[in-house]
């Protein structure tokens, strides 16, 4: 098992409950393919710094979790259809 962080960037034209709706589907998935969600941390609604689909804020959820070596590919294959969301990154965090 590694540890992992993933930042996910949602759709602020949402709600905040249909953006933490979003988070907790990410969050079914990470547990889906065998990770183990340490933390989540929502920092919400913030100013994004260069427009994204003429967007010019996101709502920002970070999650730190432990998985396999397989489940971010996984998991960023099913990131990557979500029209939800306007961008992703998963990093490997060395202990």
């Amino acid at each position: 098992m590694h540890k992992y962080e993933l930042t996910i960037v949602v759709n602020p034209n949402f709600d905040d409950e249909a953006c933490k709706a979003e988070a907790g589907k990410v969050k079914a998935d990470i547990e889906k393919f065998g990770g183990t969600v340490e933390k989540t941390d929502e920092w919400g609604r913030r100013r994004l710094a260069y427009e994204i689909e003429k967007l010019t804020e996101g709502y920002y959820v970070i999650f730190s979790f432990d998985a396999p070596p397989e489940t971010p590919g996984e998991l960023e294959s099913r990131l990557r259809i979500n029209e939800n969301l306007l961008r992703y990154l998963t990093v490997r965090v060395d202990e």
